[in-house]
């Protein structure tokens, strides 16, 4: 069986795959410096639940926005499962970057790409909720061609949050008018319709400079929420970074 971990900067997600297919997936607030015992304690128990044993993990393979995180996920996997885990970069992806500076790009971004070129037609552009709102292009040739990155919906909030001293954290939701009543509303209303706006205008401006018309893959933990308002979206892939993961893998074994 295969290990695919996604480490995040807000979540750190585990797909457990037998073959091609997903047999489930877990996530854990990503820490820096949690421990790779801690891992274990978490994953052991959801392993009994899919009657799944350390030792019928054979290989392990990791994306990584998170430095920190990389030496305790290493030393977790070689512990409990025996395996030397493969990191995600540039150079295994089996993908054609067209950037300045490659190594800078983030290893999600990279999969996410590998996932859409996979998974979906081309031209695409993929947007991820993360912690970071990014869109990433990919051409119709396969070639990653760059993208955008804004800052997340849930960071934003924080931020707003944090440096005000009347406005608090709020939940994500979609606001039944734009126009908000109470502060909460309000905030509510700018946090979904703003980012409406930004997503009409990004994705509006890419076709543009592309000159075609890409299929729009969007992921993460909001993409559902955002895709109910805007018709710029075509597919909601919840699990398209493990589906990446994946696809890298069976081409390292190739």
């Amino acid at each position: 069986m295969l290990l695919a971990i996604d480490i995040g900067n807000t979540n750190t997600v585990f797909s457990l795959f037998e073959g091609d297919e997903m047999r489930n997936s877990w996530r854990c607030k990503t820490q820096s410096s949690r421990p790779c015992d801690e891992y274990a304690s978490f994953l052991s128990p959801l392993l009994v639940l899919e009657k799944t044993n350390w030792s019928e993990i054979t290989e392990v393979i990791i994306s990584s926005v998170v430095p920190d995180s990389d030496i305790h996920i290493e030393r977790f996997c070689k512990k409990y499962t025996q395996c030397r885990p493969v990191f995600i970069t540039p150079e295994i992806c089996g993908l054609k970057i067209d950037l300045e500076n490659p190594d800078e790009i983030g290893a999600d971004r990279l999969v996410n790409a590998v996932a859409a070129s996979t998974h979906y037609s081309l031209p695409a552009i993929i947007i991820d909720f993360g912690t970071a709102t990014t869109f990433d292009v990919v051409d119709q040739d396969g070639i990653y061609r760059g993208g955008v990155i804004a800052p997340g919906v849930k960071l934003s909030i924080s931020a707003l949050a944090s440096n005000t001293a009347k406005l608090s954290q709020i939940a994500v939701e979609k606001p039944v008018k734009i126009i908000g009543k109470t502060t909460k509303k309000a905030m509510q209303s700018g946090m979904y319709w703003g980012y409406i706006g930004l997503i009409n205008e990004i994705i509006g401006k890419i076709k543009d400079e592309m000159g075609q018309k890409p299929v729009v893959i969007a992921t993460g933990g909001l993409a559902s929420l955002y895709a109910e308002s805007t018709e710029f979206i075509d597919h909601v892939d919840e699990h398209l970074i493990s589906k990446g993961l994946l696809e890298i893998y069976k081409k390292t074994k190739e």
